[in-house]
Parts: structure tokens; sequence; C-alpha cells
């Protein structure tokens, strides 16, 4: 049984994806259903997912395979909830270096498109996960960290763990120094869902946009890699010519920390490798 739910008749013949019976690709590193060489995907936000689709429906970035949306009958990208993208094969690997290879190529591309509206609304209850992780994208920003989350009365975790959490932010927003890096749309979560399939070029079937410095989100991968993937600590040096390094990993950490206390499904396990991450950067810094 899929944890899923299958897209309905109406979706599918919106569409136009009527011949083939759609299969649950639960497993496969992606949630959603296969119907021949399209993928249907219900979203968290119908907003941003309609801003994706527009994003990769010509976008070309140089060695990169890039799903590309499939547009209802009426033209629409997002239809109750569900939208599709063309089927692009592979599965994540932990080939971190490579990871970090596409954001640089990904982020130049990306540079030539203007803020999206949708990166300007401040949290508001009932909060859901897209509001957890822009409050915290401002946590690791803002003068006092979370600022903007506890005026929105967006609850903050007061366990041990949540606090254990809150006392690593606030050190590393000790280690915060001026930056005057330009902010462009960046895709802040390509850790776990670059797609790699054997030598073919990786592949991205989303862009989860943010508005910060384009280093920023090569650093958290980074951090990414550090706390949860497995990547040796040398990755941090190898890629220290990106500007600013230490101060977007201070940065960078400081996010998944924010979204650690903010979550309300963090898991105390994915802790630990964060508070290393965050040892590692202020020794740095």
């Amino acid at each position: 049984m899929t944890s899923f739910p299958e897209p309905p008749q109406h979706v599918l013949s919106a569409f136009g994806l009527t011949v083939h019976p759609p299969i649950a690709m639960e497993g496969t590193g992606a949630a959603g259903w296969r119907v021949g060489e399209v993928v249907l995907s219900l979203v968290p936000d119908n907003a941003r997912a309609a801003w994706s689709a527009k994003a990769r429906e010509h976008l070309y970035v140089e060695d990169m395979r890039i799903a590309r949306p499939l547009r209802a009958s009426d033209g629409r990208y997002v239809v109750s909830g569900w939208r599709a993208d063309t089927y692009v094969a592979g599965s994540p690997e932990p080939r971190h270096d490579e990871v970090l290879a596409v954001a640089d190529r990904l982020h130049v591309a990306l540079a030539r498109l203007e803020r999206p509206r949708i990166l300007l609304q401040l949290p508001a209850p009932p909060f859901n996960d897209v509001d957890v992780f822009n409050a915290a994208d401002r946590a690791a920003w803002e003068e006092v960290p979370l600022r903007a989350a506890r005026a929105a009365g967006m609850p903050v975790s007061t366990t041990e763990d949540g606090r254990q959490a809150l006392d690593a932010l606030k050190y590393l927003a000790g280690l915060r120094r001026p930056v005057s890096l330009p902010s462009q749309v960046v895709h802040g979560d390509l850790f776990g869902t670059v797609l790699f399939a054997g030598a073919a070029a990786p592949a991205i079937t989303e862009i989860v946009p943010y508005y910060r410095p384009a280093a920023w989100a090569s650093a958290v991968v980074v951090v990414d890699a550090l706390a949860w993937g497995g990547a040796d600590d040398g990755l941090i040096d190898r890629w220290s010519h990106l500007p600013a390094w230490p101060q977007m990993l201070v940065r960078a950490t400081m996010f998944r920390l924010a979204v650690h206390t903010l979550h309300p499904r963090a898991m105390p396990g994915s802790l630990p490798g964060l508070v290393h991450v965050a040892e590692q950067v202020g020794r740095l810094v």
C-alpha cells in the first residue's frame, strides 16, 4: 500500500493522462504516480508549484536534465493540488561534489529570474511547512533570530532537543558578520533531490525558491551533506573558493537549526549531525 493518495480521475483527464494506469513511485526517491512518461505529484503549496513549473518550462542548464511541466487542457500548471512533470530517470546518490557543481551551473541560469512575490509573504496561521521554512530562512538573516516567527505566533519547540537547537542557533548568530553579496533566486533544497542515473547528466524535478546569495544555497548543500549524508569533512574546504564562504556556512547552519526548532515533526535524531556541523563552522569562523 502507498502512503499517498492516487490522483483522481478528473486530474488525469485534465492533464490528458487517460491511456496508461497510474503506477506508484514510492521507494524510488520520489513520492508520486507515474503515468506513462509523466509524473503526477501532490504539491504542498499551489502558488509555489505554479512558480516552479513556469521557471522550469524553458530553463536550460548545460549538462543537466530538467523535468518539464505539463499543462492541463485549460493551461493550468496545478489542478486540485496536483502537478504533472515529464519523467526523468534517476535517484539521489551521495555524490556531494557533483551536487555542488550542479548548484553552480543552475544558479548561473536562475540569476536572470525576478524575485518571486511568494517569497515576500510573512508566515501566518494556520502554519504549514512552507511557513516553517520561510520563517527559518528569515531567522538566519534577521537581527534577532526567530523574531519573525515569534511575531507571527509560530510555536517554538520547548523540548530539551529544541532548546539545544536554539542554543546552537544563538551561538552561530553571534558569529555573523555583514556580507555584501547580491541575492538572487536560488534552489534551496538540492541535497537529496538531484537525481543521478549512471553516466547521464544529473537531473532536477523541482526548484524550491529562496532569494539569497548563490553561495548560501551551496552552503545549505554542504550542511545537509555533513549532517545527514555521510560526507567527509573536507567538503567544506573543497568549496571554500565560493564567496564569503564562512559566513554563508554560518547562515546555512542557522537555517537548518531554525527549521529543527520550528518544525513540529522535527526528529531528535537529526540534531546531533547539525550540532556537529555548527561546531565545525564555529571553528572555521
